[in-house]
């Protein structure tokens, strides 16, 4: 096995640089994935009509289920 070639200061310094800028973008593009799967508001606003009706429904259902308990409630 053969070690690869001596590179100058210069080359190091340059190949440190490159790698600098490339970690930068990599940040950057990390941080914007990052606030985007955080967004919990993102799927609120594009379901909004579904989910609106679903707590409708829901609420609807529960406020039944009350009823159906207090009029059970004042049979006994």
């Amino acid at each position: 096995m053969t070690s690869p070639p001596a590179r100058t200061p210069e080359e190091l310094r340059a190949a440190v640089e490159a790698t600098r800028e490339e970690l930068k973008y990599s940040l950057v593009d990390l941080q914007g994935k990052v606030n985007q799967l955080s967004d919990w508001r993102a799927p609120l606003r594009r379901n909004r009509r579904a989910i609106l009706i679903g707590a409708a429904v829901s609420g609807f259902l529960v406020g039944g289920g009350i009823v159906a308990a207090v009029s059970l409630l004042r049979r006994r």
